[in-house]
């Protein structure tokens, strides 16, 4: 599978030593470039890559600000964005993955794992570096009530799948699922979808912030791991792969906290 990738960085030195990188792969192909937030808007129209490679601090209203763009245009719905920078900053990470960034890696990431990292991502799943999804653990325990997002948005969803996106946000599998409500893992996946395409939510792992942010899940609850963070962040669907955190298929075996 060929991956066409958009990059999207202020310092030209950069955008030539990812190209460079990416050459030297038989799969990731540099479709086009941009210097600022709003050529990186146009560049992604223009082509339809498979990922855009994003920096966040570039002049043209920024990489959030673009990426917040693209997800939102339906005419590039399957253009998946990965945030590259050097900002740790909560804020940043937060509102990455709110305005639908599949993905969010600092810039020491090793060649082989950016590399690995946008196969991932263009394969349909999320990933984010260690230090972030850290970040993203200790928000969900700070919050006790849903800041940002109010309950009603999920009058929309049926009781089941609120009781589906519930157990997805519980770190469940589809399998995992389809055997706590005694249903088949097809229509597990179904009623998953169902929610995803409901609530605009791109993966599971945008479903699962929506969990939290409006109160359908709260760090603490019982069955949650000590501490409060949810697990649908550690250990079953987040685990570490390299350097990164990522969030594996639907379907894929699920690998246990020793």
């Amino acid at each position: 599978m060929t991956v066409r990738v958009v990059l999207a960085d202020e310092q030209a030195v950069v955008r030539a030593g990812l190209r460079a990188l990416f050459d030297l792969t038989d799969d990731l192909v540099v479709v086009a470039e941009a210097g600022d937030g709003a050529r990186a808007v146009e560049a992604v129209c223009a082509t339809r890559p498979d990922v855009v490679l994003m920096d966040i601090g570039m002049p043209g209203g920024g990489g959030i600000e673009a990426t917040r763009k693209i997800v939102a245009d339906q005419d590039l719905d399957g253009v998946r964005v990965v945030i590259l920078t050097t900002h740790r900053t909560d804020s940043y990470v937060f509102d990455a993955l709110r305005y639908g960034a599949a993905g969010y890696l600092l810039k020491d990431v090793e060649p082989d794992e950016l590399c690995e990292a946008l196969r991932v991502v263009a394969n349909g799943n999320s990933l984010l570096a260690p230090t972030v999804a850290r970040a993203v653990l200790a928000e969900f325990v700070r919050l006790k009530t849903p800041e940002l997002v109010g309950e009603d948005r999920l009058v929309v969803l049926t009781g089941r799948e609120r009781e589906v996106m519930g157990l997805v946000a519980g770190g469940l599998s589809n399998d995992e699922i389809g055997r706590e409500l005694l249903m088949s893992p097809l229509t597990a996946k179904t009623h998953v979808s169902r929610a995803m395409t409901k609530l605009g939510a791109r993966d599971r792992a945008q479903l699962v912030v929506l969990a939290y942010e409006t109160g359908l899940v709260k760090a603490g609850e019982p069955g949650r791991p000590a501490g409060g963070v949810p697990p649908a962040l550690v250990g079953p669907a987040a685990y570490f792969s390299g350097s990164s955190y990522r969030l594996p298929p639907e379907d894929a075996p699920i690998p246990r906290r020793s």
